[in-house]
Formats: structure tokens, C-alpha cells, sequence
């Protein structure tokens, strides 16, 4: 009788379906929070206060409706009211 090998790959793939779904959820949240923490602290050191606080609110409101388009036009819109803008720099 002869032992059946698998293949290197063939292990990793039962390696990645054995995982714990609440750890993979857990580890994904954790990087989309801290992600998205930075993204917030950036959108603030390069916008003025009241253009970063729409931005946030546009930004939590795309992710709560899953709308990923509706933050980049927020961004566009914003950029171009700065950029018409003669009080700011």
C-alpha cells in the first residue's frame, strides 16, 4: 500500500481554512481601526478644521453606507473649494 503525499500547497491551504474566524475578524478590525485612526490624524494636519471635520463626517458616513465613491468625491470637492479659495494658502 503505497502513503498518499500531499502537496506543500495543498498543507498551506488547509493551514488557511483551519484559521479561527473571530481571531481573522478580530486582526482585520484591529488594522482597519488603526487605519483608519491615521487617515483621520492625517485628513487633520493638511485640512483647516471645519473642511477636516465634513471630511470625517463623510468618511464615517461612506463607511456606514458602504459607499466608497461618495468619501472621494468628498475629497475632490473639498480640494478644489481650497484650491478657489483666496484665504487659504
Amino acid at each position: 500500500m503505497q502513503k498518499k503525499t500531499r502537496s506543500l500547497l495543498e498543507e498551506l491551504e488547509e493551514i488557511g481554512n483551519n484559521r479561527d474566524v473571530k481571531h481573522l475578524i478580530e486582526n482585520r478590525a484591529t488594522n482597519i481601526i488603526t487605519s483608519a485612526i491615521n487617515l483621520l490624524e492625517l485628513i487633520n494636519r493638511n485640512y483647516p478644521k471645519d473642511k477636516a471635520e465634513v471630511l470625517e463626517r463623510r468618511l464615517l458616513s461612506a463607511i456606514k453606507n458602504k459607499d466608497k465613491n461618495k468619501f472621494s468625491k468628498s475629497i475632490r470637492k473639498k480640494d478644489e473649494e481650497i484650491k478657489n479659495d483666496p484665504t487659504t494658502l
